[in-house]
């Protein structure tokens, strides 16, 4: 099966299945057995499609008006053959077309490739539709970036048009690849030099100070990664576990751990002495945790399995110096990683996961000692499960407050962007993923 025909499917899986692009993408490359080069045009294909996938069917959709019960596959095919013509330069658009012809004709009849040569060579020889014909600027918007329009509206009100556009915008670039340098076992100027010797192509991070960045290489194929000097984390993950800021000796809950990055990090901040409790409800997702801690040589984590809607069945109160729930979130911070999300979840999800967000910051609170530390991060942008699931949290436990020295824990870098104990990242600021931390003081009396 060809790189274009294996993109299909993984794109049929994606849109069907409600697959993860990420999972499936790896599935695809593992069982192709592709080499560097097509495993490269398979990701730029399949992440490419999704993320533009609106744009590409405005694109079609007047070449597609005596073709309504387009089936689903002929649409994908016409959508990843599109975005080769429109946005890789280094295809030719002939190579794209005669390699879509071809897949329909084997997939389907000679009246179906007759209709996707057509299409395609039509639109090669008229141009795409122009984006300005859309006189609504949000609709234009939501098209030209491919984001629901419900979703860029409801942005737009929480952050103006030109903080959206710019967000909307970023989303569709590939995200950086970053790692975490163990600080138990290199500092990062080894590791870099390490990376080198290896033939990586890395520099510092932009943001956390334990980050580097890969120019180019793969970081999670290293020997550095192997041996357990990195972590591949995102730099705005990186600065949750500076703002929890724990100490050796302590005793931590990491709520929602999984896969571990935060509850490693926290590990290590704290010289893997004491102890972290990393809380999932997933049990397979808990080996991930064991198996990163084992990688990295922190043997101070026991993980669990267990609803953290329910903590307080398995823990005493006030029997955790810190406390962090990486609460589980619409995810609308991570949009480059994921990108079928931004048409998956809906307003229906936003209120649903903000119930689960206040039971377990509910379920945690008992648990954390007077004068402990508790810090609440997501990865999303949306207001409602960020401050406003803080202010309804504060409410309801006026035993806690916001701790404005957040700030000082914070790379210089980040400081202008903390208020009042609460820090919000858009994708645009650093490059990084879209995050949310706030930090929580329990009061003594």
């Amino acid at each position: 099966m060809n790189v274009r025909e294996l993109a299909l499917d993984t794109l049929l899986a994606i849109e069907q299945k409600g697959a993860y692009s990420h999972l499936q993408l790896n599935d695809a490359i593992r069982k192709g057995r592709l080499d560097g080069r097509d495993a490269a045009l398979l990701t730029e294909i399949v992440y490419g499609t999704v993320q533009r996938r609106d744009t590409l069917d405005y694109y079609l959709a007047p070449f597609l008006r005596k073709a309504r019960r387009l089936e689903l596959w002929v649409r994908v095919l016409l959508r990843l053959t599109l975005y080769q013509m429109v946005y890789l330069d280094r295809v030719p658009d002939r190579a794209a077309i005669f390699e879509a012809v071809e897949i329909a004709k084997r997939r389907g009849h000679r009246g179906i490739a007759s209709l996707v040569n057509g299409v395609l060579r039509t639109i090669g020889r008229e141009g795409l539709p122009s984006l300005d014909a859309i006189i609504d600027s949000e609709k234009r918007l939501a098209v030209a970036t491919s984001h629901p329009e419900w979703l860029v509206r409801r942005w737009i009100k929480q952050y103006g048009l030109e903080e959206t556009a710019r967000m909307c915008e970023t989303n569709l670039r590939p995200p950086p690849s970053t790692a975490r340098v163990n600080r138990l076992r290199a500092t990062v100027e080894e590791a870099l030099d390490r990376l080198r010797a290896e033939g990586m192509e890395a520099v510092p991070g932009l943001v956390a100070p334990d980050a580097v960045r890969a120019a180019k290489g793969n970081l999670a194929h290293t020997e550095t990664f192997r041996s357990g000097w990195l972590t591949i984390q995102d730099e705005s993950s990186m600065l949750v576990a500076r703002a929890l800021d724990p100490s050796p000796g302590e005793r931590v809950l990491d709520c929602c751990a999984a896969p571990g990055g935060k509850t490693t990090h926290i590990a290590e901040r704290m010289d893997g002495r004491g102890e972290v409790v990393a809380v999932d409800v997933h049990e397979h997702k808990v080996k991930l945790i064991e198996q990163q801690a084992q990688r990295l040589g922190l043997g101070c984590i026991t993980a669990l399995a267990l609803d953290s809607r329910r903590l307080g069945e398995r823990f005493a109160p006030e029997s955790f110096d810190r406390i962090l729930v990486d609460a589980p979130c619409t995810g609308f911070g991570v949009i480059r990683r994921k990108p079928e999300i931004k048409y998956t979840k809906g307003k229906d999800d936003v209120a649903a996961l903000i119930e689960v967000q206040q039971a377990i910051l509910r379920a945690a609170a008992p648990l954390l000692k007077k004068g402990g530390t508790l810090v609440y991060s997501t990865c999303t942008i949306e207001r409602e499960e960020n401050e406003e699931a803080i202010a309804r949290f504060l409410a309801d436990h006026p035993d806690f407050s916001l701790d404005d020295r957040l700030a000082e824990r914070m790379p210089d870098a980040v400081r202008p962007h903390v208020q009042a104990g609460m820090l919000q990242l858009l994708p645009h600021y650093f490059d990084s993923d879209g995050f949310f931390i706030a930090r929580l003081r329990k009061k003594v009396q």
